[in-house]
């Protein structure tokens, strides 16, 4: 069976109460309790139609809770001191377009990526804005958490599969989560369990291996393909028989049964957890120490290197989780201590996939389920200012970032600006629909193909939104 990893880590709370470690007790929807040849088999039945075969692929930063757009990509140095950004902006080697000064590494390759500073959907809920950035449109919030619609990578993995036979079409690391559910809008709503992400586990540690194609310690993969060969030897003798009995049956009735034969779904099972290409695509030991310290000896330092090398191999989907994003309080000391393994790593991915031929065919993204207030807070959190702490900033969905490069698109270009306090577009607003249009226009995907909800209704993948034209 295949088995969704947990980290045993300290677990951090949002500001709704929801832990970390709730992953699973909260919304566990995720592939436990399917076998592979099950998923395998149910993938096959259920595919879907396909639009234009691109070969490209996606790749979603996700930080979880809300990162701030002031305090790093759209700092406002003018406005009065509540509300600018803690942080100065800098010079990047694009003139014109500046960044935080928290952010060195990605201020190198600004040429790289490009900044959307007019994302908006006007809600402050962590569960509604997370269903609207990763499936396009409303339908969940704190009260109603159950994810209404699918994720875009379960629509490729639908649509599409992976790129390479034998691979999964969507890999979540460490893990796919949102909000505290697991895989939560990560996941596949109405398009089936079989098209949920695939787990690959935290791949920091040294002796990192896929808990969903690992074998047993015991057992080799000698052993186990022995085992393999005594199977089928069964099998036929199986069928041997049932021809048997099929034969007497048809000459005493007239009517022949189905034959027992080799399940194609289970052969399939057995060689993607036996298969060197796919086990060499997880093999992040594989890469050169230098490479390994290029992107950073952290979670999310290896889980970028691991997205790599994913899509590389043929995966079509890679998210990303970062979590612990939710700063109502402290969010300077905070993010001196969580910001540099995002610019690194970020970074590093988009140099290593221009220097390895894959710049072109992937689009990589960085954004979380919105923004945090323009003014900051007192500290108070609804208490005594300062009693939690040092200032941070509320929930705000008004105006929020996301980061594009690859793909098509074009690097070193601002879209959209907002006002002069941050607070709300007022130039090219663009909304989660302009985001999943560009995403799927990317991918080759025909965002107005229909599929039945759970009531039977037919959905489009998109309510409505267009390709964001600025970024090609």
């Amino acid at each position: 069976m295949l088995q969704i990893p947990f980290s045993s880590a300290r677990s951090r709370r949002y500001c709704d109460g929801v832990s970390r470690r709730s992953f699973l007790q909260i919304g566990f929807t995720g592939l436990a309790s399917l076998g592979l040849p099950a998923i395998l088999r149910a993938q096959e039945s259920a595919a879907g139609p396909t639009t234009v075969n691109k070969d490209t692929r996606v790749i979603l930063f996700w930080l979880d809770g809300g990162p701030s757009h002031l305090d790093l990509y759209d700092m406002k140095p003018q406005a009065p001191s509540e509300y600018r950004g803690i942080w100065l902006p800098q010079k990047t080697n694009v003139p014109g377009f500046e960044i935080s000064e928290l952010l060195p590494e990605q201020a190198k390759v600004a040429d790289k990526f490009s900044i959307i500073r007019s994302l908006y959907h006007d809600n402050g809920d962590h569960f509604a804005a997370a269903h609207a950035i990763l499936t396009g449109r409303f339908g969940a919030n704190g009260l109603e958490t159950a994810p209404r619609n699918p994720y875009f990578g379960a629509a490729a993995s639908k649509l599409i599969g992976p790129r390479t036979a034998g691979l999964p079409a969507h890999v979540g690391v460490p893990h796919a989560a949102s909000v505290g559910l697991n895989p939560g809008y990560f996941g596949s709503s109405y398009l089936g369990p079989e098209h949920q992400p695939f787990t690959a586990g935290d791949p920091n540690p040294d002796g990192y291996q896929v808990p969903n194609l690992s074998v047993l310690p015991d057992v080799t993969i000698a052993r186990l393909q022995d085992r393999e060969h005594l199977r089928k030897s069964i099998d036929e003798m199986r069928r041997a028989a049932d021809a048997s009995a099929n034969i007497a049956a048809r000459e005493s009735t007239g009517k022949s049964n189905p034959q027992a034969a080799l399940d194609k779904f289970q052969q399939r099972a057995f060689d993607l957890v036996t298969s060197p290409a796919a086990r060499a695509a997880f093999d992040i030991a594989a890469e050169p120490d230098a490479v390994r310290e290029r992107y950073g000896r952290d979670t999310l330092g290896q889980s970028a290197l691991l997205a790599r090398r994913l899509v590389e191999a043929g995966v079509t989907v890679v998210s990303i989780h970062s979590g612990g994003w939710d700063h109502h309080w402290d969010i300077k000391p905070a993010y001196e201590r969580m910001i540099p393994a995002v610019d690194r790593s970020f970074a590093a991915l988009l140099e290593d996939l221009a220097q390895r031929g894959l710049w072109e065919k992937t689009l990589v993204l960085l954004c979380g389920e919105f923004s945090r207030t323009p003014k900051m807070n007192d500290g108070g959190n609804g208490g005594a200012p300062g009693s939690m702490g040092s200032p941070g900033r509320d929930h705000w969905g008004n105006a929020m970032f996301c980061l594009a490069g690859g793909g098509g698109v074009q690097g070193g270009r601002i879209i959209g600006a907002t006002n002069s306090r941050g607070e709300h577009p007022i130039d090219r607003p663009v909304t989660p629909g302009d985001l999943h249009a560009t995403i799927f226009q990317v991918l080759g995907i025909d965002p107005t193909i229909n599929f039945l909800n759970h009531s039977g209704r037919p959905i489009p993948l998109i309510d409505s939104g267009s390709p964001i034209r600025e970024l090609f």
